[in-house]
């Protein structure tokens, strides 16, 4: 083991010149706060601004505590574009200038689940699965899907990861479930003729050899559900881009049951098992079709009625094949390992099947809603110009997960440009599982308004006392208030349903041309963006681009390259896209991003909060908007030399009663709702470029 490492502030400062980089009071503090939690092993919040250098401020902390301990360190994030930037940038410079200082050089990793890898056993036997009905008289359609195939065969004789993210361009979701298993599938490397060549398998011994490992928030989420040791052993937790912690976990604990899955199934099991047995599943398939067809997509607050005794049937018929399969003979993997494939493809399928349904049965035995563990709804899902029926279960908060399989088990940080909400970071923290009141460190002062509704409704842990935790808000390096201008468009009406008016129009028009373009334009709908971009095509003369014309990568390299073109889209422009320099003056949000009332997961989550005695509307869907609104604002300002505006064309961002409560989450902005002097600052920005 070392001895006498440098502190982290020696470690930064060596980290900053050897990048050649300037050092940043922001960074610094949060770097310093950092370690103080990993050497008491109190958990912490840390919001940090863009520009801060957060990436060096938790990665710095980190490497010193895996080498002087031996013990690893995971840092998970949202998106595969941070990912890349770790792995392919942070992380190989980052080990470079501190190697001297450490003692040794420091080894990283990544890890990913099991299905974003190659399977060269299912490369080898060929198992090629059946394409969905809408496809078998599709010719484009299966004809592009051999097409695929063949290409990724070919592929997996080069690749040395045999990692999906690696292959340019990319394949369809069809094309990659050929040639990859998911963790119920898997022979498991023992069993597995090709085992000692496994992608996923070499991917998790190198990450068990490593001081970092970086993952994604699904996989730390299967890891905490599953109880499974997909992750090397660890004490140590950093979780960048936090603000997308729950709704990752969320989807990962989401299930569902389709009649075109449980037939799937059933196929699946056609070749292992008597027909008589496959039989009694289509025929509970078709049972499930025709109750979900006599039904109106909803939430479901009781089962309805019709609906037990058909998941009864998918249930036991789902059982009964499971058990007509049987267990695997001694040594069928290796001598025969297509039949063992496929046995195992046919067994993660119809236990799939039967646990979905006793999720569902089950969900309702709590009487009161509030209390349940899931949330039930009924969904109708659009594709190709057909209606997929689909029951999906979800569960009602996951924070109770996160608390007994994240927060007991390690130290952790979480970071964020966006994590407090009205002034405060308790909103995220009930959520993640935490007590309400954390341990500040100069927190932020919070609008009175603010703080007298941040009651969630949510009681406090039983044993609170033992969890500690401490907030952090770093502040951003940028002067809001000098480099940028928040207009709320008040003279406009509120906004409807009928999508944009022609006041929104007219306004959008007059604030991209007085900014000679550089409009990054954010809409709640694709609809609205759509709308938008025809309309501005007619008025303007500068280019307008619009999500989906073209790859979204592709998209906001051509805004950027073009300071005249604007583009306008949706939701993952809101915390997509960074644009740093002249191609950005600009961002136009179309209204606040409140989630849809008819959101099932969303309105039984506030439904919730109020039979507590909180207020769901500001613990739900306010927090919603007011994370994405902040993720919306900070496109803008993305360097130390941006200048710009936010227009906000929703006046109820000035005028609702909530609307202080949201403003609390953005940065300090100098506000005016007057238009003119919005064009004229503009103007001046647009002339001011060389």
């Amino acid at each position: 083991m070392p001895e006498n490492l440098p502190n982290v502030p020696e470690l930064l400062r060596t980290a900053v010149r050897s990048l050649g980089g300037a050092e940043r009071p922001q960074q610094l503090t949060m770097a310093s706060a950092v370690a103080h939690s990993i050497d008491t092993g109190e958990h912490l919040a840390v919001q940090a601004g863009t520009g801060t250098g957060k990436s060096l401020a938790y990665l710095v902390p980190s490497l010193r505590h895996a080498v002087e301990s031996g013990k690893t360190v995971i840092v998970s994030t949202a998106t595969i574009a941070l990912q890349r930037q770790l792995i392919d940038r942070d992380m190989p410079r980052l080990a470079e200038a501190l190697e001297d200082s450490l003692g040794r050089r420091p080894h990283f990793a990544i890890l990913k689940g099991r299905n974003n890898y190659l399977c060269m056993n299912k490369v080898h036997a060929g198992l090629a699965e059946e394409p969905p009905a809408d496809e078998l008289f599709d010719a484009f359609a299966v004809s592009r899907l051999g097409r695929e195939v063949q290409r990724l065969t070919e592929w997996s004789s080069d690749t040395e990861s045999g990692d999906r993210d690696d292959l340019v361009p990319g394949v369809s979701d069809r094309a990659w479930r050929q040639v990859s298993v998911t963790a119920r599938e898997c022979l498991g490397k023992s069993r597995c003729p090709v085992g000692e060549d496994c992608f996923a398998e070499r991917a998790r011994t190198e990450a068990s050899q490593v001081d970092v490992v970086v993952t994604n928030h699904a996989l730390l989420a299967i890891d905490a559900i599953t109880g499974a040791t997909i992750l090397p052993q660890h004490d140590v937790v950093v979780i960048d881009e936090a603000h997308e912690l729950v709704d990752r976990v969320t989807n990962v604990a989401t299930a569902e049951l389709a009649a075109s899955t449980i037939s799937a199934a059933a196929r699946r099991c056609a070749k292992l098992v008597e027909e008589q047995d496959v039989d009694r599943l289509e025929a509970a398939a078709e049972g499930w079709a025709s109750l979900l067809e006599a039904l109106p997509p909803q939430r479901w607050e009781v089962l309805p009625h019709g609906a037990a005794p058909a998941l009864a049937a998918v249930r036991d018929a789902a059982w009964s094949l499971r058990m007509a399969i049987g267990p695997s003979r001694p040594g069928m993997a290796l001598s025969d390992p297509e039949a063992a494939a496929a046995r195992n493809t046919a067994l993660a399928a119809v236990e799939e099947v039967h646990d979905s349904a006793v999720r569902v049965l089950s969900a309702f035995d709590e009487p009161d809603p509030a209390k349940r563990h899931d949330v039930v709804w009924l969904s109708a899902d659009e594709n190709r110009g057909s209606v997929r029926r689909v029951v999906r279960m979800a569960p009602l908060s996951v924070g109770g997960l996160l608390r007994s399989r994240l927060f007991a088990e390690s130290t952790v940080v979480l970071t964020s440009a966006t994590l407090t909400v009205g002034g405060a970071f308790d909103g995220l923290a009930v959520n993640w599982g935490l007590p309400a009141e954390s341990s500040a460190i100069d927190p932020p002062e919070a609008p009175a308004e603010a703080r007298a509704v941040m009651a969630t409704g949510y009681e406090a842990p039983s044993d609170a006392g033992t969890v500690k935790w401490n907030a952090l808000d770093v502040g951003s390096p940028f002067d809001h208030a000098r480099a940028g201008i928040i207009y709320i468009a008040k003279h406009l009406p509120p906004p409807g349903r009928d999508g944009l008016a022609p006041a929104y129009l007219d306004e959008i028009a007059e604030l991209v041309e007085a900014a000679g373009g550089r409009t990054l334009g954010l809409f709640s709908s694709m609809r609205a963006a759509k709308a938008a971009s025809e309309a501005m095509r007619d008025r303007l003369d500068t280019p307008i681009l619009c999500q989906g014309d073209d790859s979204t990568g592709t998209l906001v390299r051509t805004f950027a390259a073009d300071e005249s073109t604007s583009l306008f889209g949706t939701l993952s422009l809101w915390q997509g896209v960074d644009v740093p320099g002249a191609s950005l003056s600009l961002v136009i949000l179309d209204r606040i991003p409140f989630p849809r009332p008819d959101d099932p997961l969303l309105a039984a989550r506030q439904k919730a909060v109020d039979s507590r005695g909180g207020n769901g509307f500001l613990s739900v869907a306010a927090n919603h908007a007011a994370l994405l609104l902040a993720q919306g604002v900070g496109r803008l300002l993305r360097s130390a030399d941006d200048k710009g505006v936010v227009a906000v064309l929703d006046p109820r961002l000035a005028t609702a009663r909530y609307a202080g409560y949201l403003r609390a989450s953005l940065p300090p902005f100098w506000e005016t709702s007057d238009p003119q002097v919005v064009r004229k600052a503009l103007g001046r920005i647009r002339d001011s470029r060389p």
